[in-house]
């Protein structure tokens, strides 16, 4: 088979957060064409143990071990460099001979880019073959946003990230032959941006692995059933899952248990931030840190909440519980790329008063159940990941007189 190139920031595997879970499916979909050598890095010891699952799927592999408070203190020569941080956090020299190595030796037909943090590792090379990066969010507009909101200094560092980030983000569509994202509404953002060079943008939606998460397989509860629960679930040391959970706790929480005093929230996932741990001290929030499965407490919840404030792209969490058969309660960020009818398939509140209320009528209410049927049914119609993946199709299959003419 032809030779391919795939580079990602972290080691796509265990699929319990967006950075790994898009990257890992387009990996498996890639793989019945190409013989993939891929390169990532690690910095969570945990994900040690899975590098032979993902090495079973590639022709080479390569891990780049990173200790995470090295690497803070380390981005920062980006300040002296000129670069965006974020570039200097995933640099590993290591990874830059590999990489180097690979596009001298192999010559892959195709390099694929998850992440515009992981293109500098490519773009300063001799061009062998065909270049897609994934970019999945516009991230400049998320750096903006934390600069919009962040006080003395991180406003300023913030905003030099964005400017940073987006010099990146256009670079990376002037030289590359396509660059790809999770809905068609981040693809519009750069492609307004940069009107010329439209035609090499695209959006190329996430799925949700349907099979994985089915309410029909038996989930043990993990705690106490017979309480109204809602459920957050994801990375929670990101700054925008920060902010979506405080804001529940402390705001739209008290209101729903006014009406339903033993309500409790659970925040499920990993590396929870000093403020997110504070919030156990408000009565009824759990966090539970990094769980083996996140499914069973889907399973047993009265509803998923995904109360995002500052949003990019599509929201797994949301996808994962629709799956679920659950009713699930979102902002307007957190239902942006999700053909999803509010009312119907899924719950839209975008103020304190209406997230409160919408999350105690699913509590008192019939119509949960007929919302979380429905959103399964429009999951397992429309968000099967191999007919989402297959948007790659025309210019990725091996043949292709693209790929043929970028050697």
């Amino acid at each position: 088979m032809p030779n391919l190139l795939f580079l990602t920031q972290r080691l796509p595997y265990p699929p319990m957060k967006g950075e790994k879970i898009r990257p890992l499916q387009i990996l498996k979909y890639l793989t019945q064409w190409y013989d993939v050598h891929l390169g990532c890095l690690v910095d969570d010891p945990a994900d040690m143990q899975y590098v032979d699952t993902v090495r079973a799927m590639c022709r080479d592999i390569h891990v780049a071990e990173m200790d995470r408070r090295t690497a803070r203190l380390l981005c920062l020569r980006g300040l002296l460099t000129g670069e965006s941080l974020s570039v200097t956090f995933f640099r590993d020299r290591g990874l830059a001979r590999w990489v180097e190595n690979v596009v001298d030796r192999v010559r892959p037909e195709v390099v694929f880019v998850n992440s515009s943090n992981m293109a500098p590792y490519i773009l300063d090379l001799p061009k062998t073959g065909l270049r897609v990066v994934d970019l999945a969010d516009v991230d400049s507009e998320k750096w903006r946003a934390y600069a919009d909101t962040a006080g003395f200094p991180m406003r300023y560092v913030y905003r030099r990230e964005w400017h940073k980030v987006a010099a990146l983000e256009d670079r990376i569509a002037a030289e590359c032959d396509l660059s790809t994202f999770v809905s068609d509404a981040e693809a519009r953002l750069l492609a307004e941006r940069l009107p010329a060079l439209s035609h090499k943008i695209m959006g190329v939606s996430s799925g949700v692995d349907h099979r994985y998460f089915d309410p029909a397989q038996d989930f043990p509860p993990v705690y106490d059933a017979s309480i109204p629960t809602f459920v957050f679930t994801g990375t929670m040391d990101y700054p925008p899952n920060v902010d979506a959970v405080v804001w529940f706790a402390t705001d739209i929480l008290p209101i729903i248990r006014r009406t339903i005093p033993a309500a409790q929230f659970y925040i499920v996932g990993n590396n929870p931030a000093p403020q997110v741990q504070a919030l156990t001290r408000i009565d009824g929030v759990f966090v539970t840190g990094r769980v083996p499965d996140v499914r069973p407490y889907v399973a047993h919840a009265v509803a998923s909440v995904a109360p995002m404030r500052i949003a990019r792209g599509i929201q797994n969490k949301v996808l994962e519980a629709m799956a679920m058969g659950k009713p699930v309660i979102v902002t307007s960020g957190a239902l942006e790329g999700i053909e999803a009818h509010p009312g119907r398939d899924i719950v839209l509140a975008d103020t304190t008063e209406a997230f409160a209320a919408a999350a105690e009528r699913l509590a008192t209410g019939t119509d949960g159940a007929a919302i979380g049927q429905a959103a399964r049914e429009l999951v397992v119609r429309t968000y099967d990941w191999a007919a989402r993946l297959s948007r790659y199709d025309p210019l990725l299959r091996p043949g292709n007189p693209t790929i043929k003419a970028a050697q």
